[in-house]
């Protein structure tokens, strides 16, 4: 498991272990049916201090293929659903926090710099053979093409950025999400399908 690169579990084990947990495997439901479709990709926006995080790290724990964590959703309402087992810890999962990023960084320049250069060490370090490129993208791509293994991209704290500029735009292909700022949003989306 890296840093960026297939997380784990221990975050989601840990709000499963607390004393008020609310099942929103449901979430993940919604998610998989929008899998290798053209509604792929998803903008969660919700109020402050509404599990937004906790539902990245519920996500990362499902579709990241670092371990088997069929024993954390067993029983919980994903488990009832025809596509719990059809993507369970099938992805390579990337997520970020870009509070994380910003808050050690001058600027978005340097921040997306070092958020380069981490994603990218850790894709080395599970994918050696396959990276020769230097931008994150291409690596992923040839990842994909030499192993089959879709990627889910997480990014938590996305509004962060809103501080240094006014609207954040992604631009990935020919689809472009843009979240205001203070919208309070998480992006996932699924690369390359």
């Amino acid at each position: 498991m890296g840093s960026y690169l297939n997380p784990g579990s221990g975050k989601f084990y840990e709000s499963l272990r607390s004393q008020i947990y609310v099942d929103k495997t449901g979430l993940i439901e919604r998610t998989n049916e929008k899998i290798r479709t053209v509604q792929k990709y998803i903008c969660l926006s919700r109020p402050r201090r509404f599990g937004k995080s906790m539902a990245m790290d519920m996500l990362a724990a499902y579709y990241g293929r670092a371990e088997d964590t069929s024993a954390l959703f067993d029983g919980r309402k994903i488990s009832n659903t025809s596509t719990y087992r059809e993507h369970l810890n099938q992805y390579d999962v990337i997520k970020v926090n870009m509070q994380d990023f910003l808050s050690m960084t001058r600027g978005i320049d340097e921040m997306l710099a070092m958020l380069q250069r981490r994603i990218l060490s850790d894709l080395k370090d599970k994918y050696s053979e396959y990276v020769e490129e230097p931008q994150i993208i291409f690596a992923m791509q040839d990842i994909y093409a030499k192993t089959r293994h879709p990627f889910i991209i997480l990014i938590d704290e996305w509004d962060a950025c809103s501080a240094n500029i006014k609207t954040i735009t992604i631009l990935r292909k020919s689809t472009l999400i843009s979240c205001a700022p203070g919208s309070r949003t998480r992006i996932m989306w699924d690369l390359p399908i």
